[in-house]
């Protein structure tokens, strides 16, 4: 069985949580800023991915970095959406999620470089 992975799964659910966002997004005709979110959102799962098969530590914090700069991303676009009058859809939640997101991968990062 495969062992739980905190970082793994809370970023894939948070990208499924993105895809689907984003189709109501497009049923409100919003086109530009969630396909920005689309990419940001779901590129932190793909990079963080990416880590777990990371060739050194370097290398798996260079990746992780990579996750963090698209969380703080996805969390500006999902405050600009928030803050706009470009839909009625309720965003805080997703916000939340991406605060959440960048606290664990900065963690993460911060606590791999003091052990290398």
């Amino acid at each position: 069985m495969k062992k739980p992975n905190l970082i793994v799964d809370k970023s894939f659910v948070f990208a499924l949580s993105i895809i689907s966002l984003f189709k109501k997004l497009k049923e409100e005709k919003e086109h530009v800023l969630s396909k920005q979110l689309l990419r940001s959102g779901t590129s932190i799962g793909a990079n963080v991915n990416e880590a777990i098969s990371a060739e050194s530590k370097k290398d798996f914090v260079h990746k992780l970095s990579i996750s963090l700069k698209e969380a703080r991303e996805s969390e500006y676009w999902l405050k600009l959406l928030n803050q706009s009058d470009l839909t009625k859809i309720n965003v805080t939640l997703h916000i939340e999620e991406a605060q959440r997101l960048i606290r664990i991968l900065s963690s993460i990062i911060i606590s791999t470089k003091k052990n290398m």
